[in-house]
């Protein structure tokens, strides 16, 4: 069994402000995702600017913030923010949406397209190897603040998180960490230095996030207030949120990749 290291999740505070990890991984998400997408303007073949870059980060930063906190209220705890409105504002306290913030990004893309005259799938291809940065640094900040940690485990590197009990658990944030960061961005990072169909990229960010997340909530305890979902009438021991909102992805990736071959 791992020791979790219990890391103190703000970095520093002066009077009532104060730096918490959590936020500081969404910087840099974004100031990574900024330098990579300029040192792929610089290539020959691609249609964007370095200014456009800056404007595309700052359109999707706005999307995955906006739609990520909207999302979580949506997709998990509706009821509570209902009653509790101003709370969603509290995005220092967690509760981010990934799915949310990629349907926030696909809006930002929308508008960007629409003020710079581009293909939305234009835009899409380019972003899409530029996300898992955000996504790996986002999981490494789950981990700082010991939330959604993983389904109770005898392997070696179980952990003990603050707040689940007694028994060690899957660090089911850090697998995401590294199949939707790390192993997610090399794949996508090497598929689209060179050009590739339109929608292929886009197709194939969906599929492999789809596949992964599906993967690793297998073994990732289901959200307290809303734990395995019905199927059916029955309730399935593995069924979750999580699965229900990636699975689409995995299907709708096929259908573009398929459309980008023709």
């Amino acid at each position: 069994m791992l020791v979790y290291p219990d890391i103190d999740p703000v970095i520093f505070q002066l009077g009532p402000l104060a730096l918490r990890w959590y936020g500081f991984t969404y910087l840099v998400g974004f100031l990574g995702a900024a330098w990579l997408g300029t040192r792929r303007a610089a290539s020959p073949d691609n249609s964007f600017t370095s200014q456009q870059v800056a404007d595309l980060i700052f359109y999707a930063a706005l999307g995955v913030i906006l739609g990520g906190r909207i999302g979580y209220a949506l997709f998990y705890q509706i009821s509570y923010y209902l009653d509790h409105p101003l709370a969603i504002l509290q995005i220092w306290q967690g509760g981010m949406s990934f799915h949310g913030g990629m349907l926030g990004v696909f809006v930002a893309c929308w508008l960007f397209a629409r003020r710079f005259n581009k293909r939305w799938f234009e835009i899409t291809d380019f972003i899409a190897p530029l996300v898992p940065i955000g996504l790996g640094a986002g999981r490494i900040g789950n981990f700082i603040n010991g939330e959604l940690w993983g389904a109770v485990t005898d392997k070696p590197w179980g952990m003990v998180f603050p707040g689940a009990g007694p028994l060690p658990r899957h660090p089911s944030m850090l697998y995401e960490a590294v199949l939707e960061g790390l192993v997610l961005f090399l794949i996508l990072w090497f598929y689209s230095a060179k050009p590739r169909p339109r929608m292929a990229v886009s197709a194939w960010f969906l599929i492999l996030y789809g596949a992964f997340r599906t993967l690793v909530e297998l073994v990732r305890e289901p959200d307290r207030h809303l734990g395995y979902l019905h199927w059916g009438g029955l309730t399935a021991d593995w069924l979750t949120m999580g699965m229900v909102l990636s699975l689409p992805m995995v299907i709708a990736g096929f259908i573009l990749l398929a459309l980008s071959r023709r």
